[in-house]
């Protein structure tokens, strides 16, 4: 058909499509073979989607329309088939674990449902020890909110694969995507009754830091919030009997969470919900490598904790075994800390500092540590390293680390020491994940370094 078009949008829907052109007298729907002459067209109209009056809600993952859609706009009954007005496939209903509660409420409202209605859905999602995971466990709401709900909203954004439990109770939790990706959770027990879960937040990792065993993946993808938050709701709902209350969550599980910022602030927004998992924002910490201008926005957004890893006192070695330094190095990140907490009250930042035997942890390192973070509000966790299939490094002895524990004491830094949990089921800090046959290349050793690597 030749036209003179003024503009033209295609919509995709499963193998449906609708095809609207433009012309100054008539509108033609394609694919359905609907053709309505109009003598006087009205202005351009909004994306239409292919909804019948039954209203079914769109997909969030379909992604090649040109803009967003409201889920529940429609064309008329002459030009959908039968097929159409079908329940959404599984593929297209809303995942509820991907809206933070005022999305979730305008979603509920949008189906004739009260908001009231949205809180009670959002406790049995995240609160009351529920977690659900199936519209069969959502006892007590609406009969016709809870139909509404089974045929528009999926509920699951992760299934199980495996659990791995270590010798110290340290549970390595693999969970598979939609796409059949595999991520990893850690749930740690601790005697004190915290109970920490470690989430990822993405698959894989691009920043290659040389002492991490999930850098060696590259990154595959980010997570989406609600791949994020499922970690914490999922593991909840399968270890709680066993280890306790979950009390802390950090973000220090595969990939850099501030690469994927958007997402992470959303997911720590749904998990401090004060109506839902309700945990602390002080005991949500976010952990980064140092992308410093995503780092002042989380500062700016969150009230969540947050963890820098640092893990060298010189730019030379953090350049070789984070080459993120490379474009943010360590004078910049640490002045844009000391700035941009000087603005918050009461506010500590948590240095994370992986101990590498010949690498960092000189005494001439401790000395050097206790002049960078002069002038920061911070806690320090000195980390034993731990080792994996490829690694070159070798853990700092516990006597050096005390040592070097003791030199930031006595200048009167916070200072903690942590210990490896779970590494003889590859669940501790830095092993997690699984390289494919070609891993990302190791960075060539500094002259330096190559006795203390045996490179």
């Amino acid at each position: 058909m030749e036209m003179s078009c003024l503009w033209t949008r295609r919509l995709l829907l499963g193998a449906n499509s609708v095809l609207l052109v433009k012309h100054p007298t008539t509108i033609a729907f394609s694919t359905f073979s609907v053709t309505r002459s109009i003598l006087s067209p009205p202005p351009p109209p909004p994306l239409i989607s292919l909804f019948s009056s039954s209203r079914r809600s769109l997909s969030t993952t379909t992604s090649a329309c040109s803009s967003p859609l409201h889920p529940h706009s429609d064309i008329g009954n002459d030009a959908v088939n039968d097929d159409a007005a079908a329940i959404p496939l599984e593929s297209q209903k809303m995942l509820l674990k991907g809206m933070s509660y005022t999305e979730l409420e305008k979603w509920v409202q949008s189906y004739g449902f009260r908001p009231g209605q949205a809180m009670m859905l959002w406790k049995r999602l995240y609160g009351s020890g529920i977690w659900a995971h199936h519209v069969d466990e959502l006892q007590g709401l609406n009969k016709d909110f809870v139909k509404m709900l089974g045929e528009h909203a999926k509920f699951k954004a992760l299934s199980l694969e495996n659990i791995l439990t270590a010798s110290d109770g340290t549970r390595k939790i693999l969970f598979r995507l939609d796409d059949g990706l595999v991520i990893e959770t850690v749930v740690i027990p601790c005697d004190r009754g915290r109970t920490t879960v470690c989430v990822s937040s993405q698959v894989g990792c691009a920043m290659n830091c040389q002492f991490c065993f999930t850098g060696r993946m590259g990154l595959k993808r980010h997570l989406s919030t609600a791949e994020i938050v499922e970690q914490a709701v999922f593991a909840q709902r399968l270890l709680t009997n066993e280890v306790g209350p979950f009390t802390n969550v950090v973000f220090m599980g595969m990939g850099e969470p501030l690469q994927n910022i958007d997402s992470v602030i959303k997911a720590a927004d749904i998990m401090v919900h004060d109506q839902g998992l309700h945990f602390s924002p002080r005991k949500v910490t976010v952990s980064t490598s140092g992308l410093v201008p995503q780092l002042k926005r989380f500062l700016h957004e969150s009230n969540c904790a947050l963890a820098v890893s640092l893990n060298a006192t010189t730019d030379e070695v953090r350049n070789w075994i984070m080459p993120i330094n490379r474009k943010y190095n360590l004078g910049l990140l640490l002045q844009t800390l000391r700035e941009e907490l000087g603005l918050k009250n009461s506010y500590k930042v948590l240095f994370e500092y992986v101990m590498l035997e010949g690498v960092n942890d000189s005494v001439d390192d401790a000395y050097r540590l206790i002049d960078l973070v002069q002038g920061i509000p911070c806690k320090i966790n000195l980390i034993q390293f731990n080792p994996h299939c490829g690694s070159l490094f070798r853990p700092t002895s516990a006597e050096k680390m005390i040592e070097f524990r003791n030199i930031l004491a006595e200048a009167k830094c916070l200072v903690f020491m942590r210990y490896s949990k779970g590494d003889d089921q590859m669940a501790a800090c830095g092993q997690l994940g699984k390289p494919g046959a070609i891993p990302t290349p190791l960075i060539r050793v500094p002259e330096q370094f190559k006795l203390a690597v045996n490179a």
